[in-house]
């Protein structure tokens, strides 16, 4: 047998230790996406003709066997998404040292591998046919070699989402083939060296989320080829560079949240093919150049936070295929061009915090805005025109109800509004605010079915309008499904707020009693941490107190429930239950656990076996078309949660470094849904 291919088969247990020696003659060999556990047998090395091994997307552990480095014919290693780690006694990750023997090497991936380890220098003695080195999510430490720039053939270096500290090696620059620079979500500090503008063939740029400081190139303009370039969540403090509009093709610029001042550049109409642009949370002043118009292709522009001055340009209404538009918090003023009306394909508008007037437009898209688009804006109005006809109702016209309305209307859903109970759900009475009286259905969506439901019953009342049938006039959603905007996003506010009590406050303080009723959220699903009727001040010098209060049982850290021992990392392992819970829809005092199997215990394991098989349902659907992407976020999540959850309070990690971590984690996974 020359080739072997049983990927995707759902395989499981452990590869024998004399594996590769049943294969002298092999060239190929794929075991990809399957549920392989244990060790990579040493043996491997044995099968000496080997040009391909992609043992990706399985169960294994232990290190990576030196012994890989015998297969002299080896082109393709693909080891990614497993449970591989460095040598536990050695920082640097000498394996990639013993690869440096296999002298035809083009394809070498690891990530998604708790690695945990420093690059060598050796790498700079890798093949010199290698094309792709991937080490992204594998919690690689210390600098990036300058020895990398020996790699002269590459095309694509992925070392996202580390804990790469240092600078960016100039050396970088010489790898003259390169489409593909990833280094997003690190500790990477100083500026971009100019040298990487010597990669004349640069497709893709990205090195957001880290701590570059100084200038954006001018000469970055030069890369005639680059389509994608984010700089977003540094550091960086210049004006933007006119030669950034030099770009012809670039499809995404994204250089949010950082310190740029001065103006847009007035040629950025020449951006033709521009489809993204992120310029929100700077400095940035001016007028919005009208040109900007011109971008025909552009489907999200934000532009918030900045100090923007002027009007809203007539020239938006141009932007046909425009679905995200971000323009609040600036100085805007004048009217709202009631020619964006035309905008059909606008799902998102933020116009918020600026100093706009006259009348809010109606039609288009704009019937389906709520006041929050536009608050703030204190000589804005609406005239809205109700039809009177009930029947004749159309969708644009509906009024936008919120939640806290709702509420508030069935007097907080008590006993004596409730009108009765389904299936899939329960009918309140309740008042609206302007006096109309109401009956609120109330989907319970712990039940799957209830979106079954739910769909079926809009799909029939759209196309039923009677003055004796019930008249549907507005909808609200006060739940948990939307992953990104919602579970992810509500975990990175409690995590600030924790940071904040911890790291600075003059006093740090131990909230003592985090836990999901305790996480309130405002109208934007914002959330927000409150009752602090049991917190605790930690005096200068003091790390740790007594007290014989006790918090919510399944949520207080071991210590603090046997011994009474505050400490801010008690607040971190009741942090880590909590999102265990929002991911997994699982209380910590649900009855499937036992002292035996706890619920930090479940999640563990899941991570070293089938994390599918503990992740809320409504999370992760197989037909998901980005389905991997958010299995291997949500891994990442329940990855950290489990380091929040040490039982030595002394093993687990602050609030800083989980914020970092989710942070990275939400920029991962939007990188790749893009």
């Amino acid at each position: 047998m020359v080739s072997g291919s049983l990927a995707g088969n759902n395989l499981s247990g452990n590869l024998p230790p004399n594996f590769g020696s049943y294969l002298p003659n092999l060239e190929d060999l794929i075991l990809a996406v399957n549920k392989l556990s244990g060790i990579i047998p040493s043996s491997i090395g044995n099968a000496s003709k080997l040009r391909t091994l992609a043992l990706g997307n399985n169960m294994f552990t232990g290190s990576i066997p030196h012994a890989l480095g015998r297969l002299r014919f080896l082109e393709r290693l693909h080891l990614g998404a497993n449970n591989l780690k460095g040598e536990s006694s050695i920082q640097e990750l000498s394996f990639l040292t013993s690869l440096t023997n296999c002298k035809r090497l083009r394809i070498l991936y690891l990530s998604f591998n708790p690695l945990i380890g420093i690059l060598p220098i050796s790498i700079g003695n890798l093949s010199t046919s290698l094309q792709l080195f991937g080490a992204s999510t594998c919690k690689l430490k210390g600098n990036i070699p300058t020895e990398i720039g020996n790699l002269s053939n590459l095309y694509q270096l992925s070392l996202n989402n580390n804990d790469l500290t240092g600078t960016i090696p100039p050396s970088i620059g010489q790898l003259q083939k390169l489409q593909g620079l990833y280094l997003p979500a690190n500790k990477l500090q100083g500026s971009i060296p100019n040298d990487i503008c010597q990669l004349r063939n640069l497709v893709e740029l990205y090195l957001a989320n880290n701590q570059l400081s100084g200038s954006i190139p001018a000469c970055l303009g030069e890369l005639a080829f680059l389509r994608h370039l984010y700089l977003g969540s540094n550091k960086l403090n210049s004006t933007i560079p006119l030669t950034l509009c030099s770009l012809n093709d670039i499809l995404s610029l994204d250089m949010s949240s950082n310190f740029l001042v001065g103006y847009l550049p007035s040629d950025m109409g020449n951006l033709k093919v521009l489809v993204k642009i992120d310029l929100s949370r700077n400095q940035l002043s001016g007028e919005i150049p009208s040109n900007i118009g011109g971008l025909l292709d552009l489907t999200s522009l934000s532009l918030a936070h900045n100090r923007f001055e002027g009007p809203i340009l007539h020239s938006f209404s141009n932007l046909k295929s425009l679905e995200f538009m971000d323009l609040s918090d600036n100085a805007l003023s004048g009217e709202i061009p009631k020619s964006l009306e035309g905008l059909v394909y606008l799902k998102y508008l933020n116009m918020s915090f600026n100093r706009l007037y006259g009348e809010i437009p109606t039609e288009g898209p704009f019937a389906n805005f709520s006041a929050e688009s536009f608050m703030m804006n204190k000589a804005l109005k609406r005239n809205a025109v109700l039809p009177t006809q009930a029947e004749s109702l159309p969708l644009a016209t509906w009024r936008r109800i919120s939640y806290q309305e709702i509420f508030q209307a069935a007097n907080g859903f008590s006993g004596g509004n409730l009108l009765g109970r389904g299936s899939f759900g329960s009918v309140y009475r309740g008042t609206l605010s302007d006096g109309k009286d109401v009956a609120i259905k109330v989907f319970n969506m712990q039940e799957e079915a209830a979106f079954k439901s739910f769909d079926a019953e809009c799909e029939v009342m759209r196309h039923i309008r009677h003055r004796n049938l019930i008249k549907i006039i507005s909808s609200c959603s006060n739940s948990y499904i939307d992953f990104k905007a919602l579970r992810l996003n509500i975990m990175i506010d409690v995590a600030l707020a924790m940071e904040y009590l911890h790291h600075s406050c003059s006093t740090p303080i131990v909230h003592c009693d985090l836990k999901p009723s305790n996480i309130l959220l405002d109208e934007d699903f914002g959330g927000h941490v409150g009752d602090f009727g049991i917190a605790k001040l930690l005096g200068e010098e003091e790390s740790m107190r007594k007290t014989q209060t006790l918090a919510t049982i399944g949520y207080m850290a071991p210590e603090y429930g046997s011994n009474g021992i505050v400490t801010t990392r008690g607040d971190v392992y009741s942090y880590g239950i909590v999102l265990m819970e929002t991911f997994t829809r699982r209380r910590p005092t649900d009855e499937i656990f036992s002292e035996e199997m706890s619920m930090k215990n479940w999640v563990r394991d899941s991570l070293c076996g089938s994390v599918t098989e503990v992740v809320d349902a409504n999370l992760l659907r197989g037909e998901d078309e980005q389905f991997m992407a958010k299995k291997q976020c949500i891994s990442s999540v329940l990855g950290l949660a489990v380091d929040c959850v040490a039982d030595s309070h002394e093993e687990r990690i602050n609030m800083k470094d989980v914020v970092t971590t989710l942070k990275k984690i939400n920029l991962t996974y939007l990188a790749s849904s893009y």
